[in-house]
């Protein structure tokens, strides 16, 4: 253990707490003239150590649920209860040219019972009992406020300062207590840049089907912020090194298709990873914030090879149609975890197209061409251009920059005809009123293939008068009618 780094991260914490001492030694004064300790404690000390404290504030007492929102709407005009089942009540509080959000737990002692998806709540007496029973040592480390002294006795702040993921108990008790630990494990090994310890690993494999009794929309909220993390690819392979993918999202796994010196190709598994790590490059580059469906859409782009995958004479390997496929793995998938409607169908929409720029080969793009992406992409043409581009993973220096230099000539002949012709809003020259007035019918389904044939004249042409549209209708409806 580096004395150095034990040092740098002490000093961070003391720079950071002097940060936060007006609002939390204010707070820890009114608890212990009550009679209650109060401590910094968990993620928000070890933000502390590392440099990266924000905001919001976790804290845990000896006092009750009931005396913590007493003692809280006495410090804040901004008080909730949401969380009191369990023991928490929280705040907000302006103070200092910020404002802070401040939850107070009660001493916890949960458990899972055998076969629950919920803990039983049972409030602990004592700090160690609560650090004890939580996920990782560098999260069991706290801070008595206002006496600002510091409590490890769990080893948090060597795990910290060597970047190891350990369990205060021993990991088959940490994890049987809340499965959804090993999913945080990987997050955390994601987030931090940590490793988690050889016991930690031998624990996850060992207990992967205990996840089962974890509710679905747990499990998506910790995939969703490890996804989201700076780093996902080496939590995401923790996932499927121990299992615990082949129970939350088999789909993942199933990409380390058996490969031979026959059928020779890519490793789908970890050109999807890749795929991944190039989507959130270029995501900077042009959203600055991370974006949930583009990430879950570059990791999951190729669900739908396993299925498709066919060998053909002379060792080639093909996945004909696994765009389609993919999209309705992925669509099933995310359903299955809970994941809202919109993002289930944006997700799938960039499965389904990912490849559609590679259908048009190395040709020169017609104007029609153009339209027809721009309109099947919609709203998701700004995830579609990085996901495409993110595709590219082939170590053939000339072929990526023949790719490259295709889709920039892309992109330029979108933003040209998007100045010319509105691309975003495509559609029929004729509304439905104006197709019955012209063809003197009333509502039914001609009027909708009448539309739809607009459409399609639109999309193979680009824009006309309502005179060339009226004239393009009447010739349709007498050819249809002879």
């Amino acid at each position: 253990m580096s004395q150095a780094r034990l040092s740098n991260a002490q000093t961070r914490a003391v720079t950071e707490l002097l940060r936060i001492a007006p609002v939390v030694d204010r707070l820890g004064r009114l608890f212990e003239k009550a009679g209650h300790e109060l401590y910094l404690v968990g993620g928000s000390v070890r933000d502390a150590l590392l440099g990266q404290l924000g905001h919001d504030l976790d804290l845990t007492t000896s006092a009750r649920p009931d005396e913590i929102e007493r003692l809280l709407r006495s410090f804040s005009r901004s008080v909730w209860t949401i969380g009191k089942a369990f023991g928490t009540i929280g705040c907000k509080v302006d103070e200092g040219g910020a404002s802070w959000v401040i939850e107070v737990t009660t001493y916890r002692a949960d458990a899972y019972e055998a076969e629950s998806r919920k803990p039983i709540v049972e409030f602990g007496d004592t700090l160690e009992g609560d650090l004890i029973r939580r996920d990782f040592t560098v999260n069991a480390m706290a801070v008595s406020i206002p006496g600002k002294r510091f409590s490890d006795p769990y080893g948090g702040l060597r795990d910290l300062s060597e970047g190891v993921l350990r369990t205060p108990a021993p990991p088959e008790v940490s994890f049987s207590d809340d499965p959804l630990r090993m999913m945080r494990a990987a997050r955390f090994t994601s987030s931090l840049g940590f490793r988690p310890a050889a016991d930690v690993i031998a624990a996850m494999t060992a207990m992967a089907d205990r996840i089962s009794i974890v509710s679905a929309e747990r499990v998506r909220d910790e995939l969703s912020k490890l996804l989201l993390s700076d780093r996902p690819r080496a939590g995401l392979a923790l996932l499927v090194l121990t299992g615990l993918a082949d129970r939350v999202l088999p789909e993942l796994p199933a990409l380390r298709l058996e490969r031979d010196e026959h059928h020779r190709h890519k490793d789908v598994f970890e050109h999807s990873l890749t795929v991944l790590e190039q989507a959130i490059d270029l995501e900077r580059e042009r959203f600055g914030e991370p974006d949930l469906v583009l990430r879950l859409a570059a990791l999951l782009h190729d669900i739908g090879k396993p299925d498709t995958r066919r060998f053909e004479a002379g060792g080639k390997v093909t996945f004909h149609h696994h765009d389609v496929v993919g999209a309705k793995l992925a669509r099933k998938r995310l359903t299955a975890l809970r994941f809202p409607s919109e993002v289930v169908k944006d997700v799938a929409t960039l499965v389904e197209l990912h490849l559609r720029f590679h259908g048009y080969g190395d040709g020169q793009w017609t104007d029609s061409a153009v339209r027809r992406y721009v309109r099947d992409a919609g709203d998701q043409l700004p995830r579609l251009h990085i996901l495409t581009r993110a595709d590219c993973t082939t170590r053939n220096q000339a072929k990526a920059a023949r790719l490259r230099a295709a889709y920039d000539d892309l992109e330029e002949r979108i933003d040209v005809l998007a100045e010319q012709e509105e691309l975003a809003a495509i559609r029929p020259d004729l509304d439905g009123q104006q197709i019955m007035a012209i063809l003197g019918i009333g509502p039914g389904p001609q009027v909708g293939q009448a539309y739809r044939m607009l459409l399609e004249h639109r999309l193979e042409h680009g824009p006309a008068s309502e005179d060339q549209a009226r004239e393009t209708l009447l010739a349709w409806w007498a050819a249809r009618s002879s």
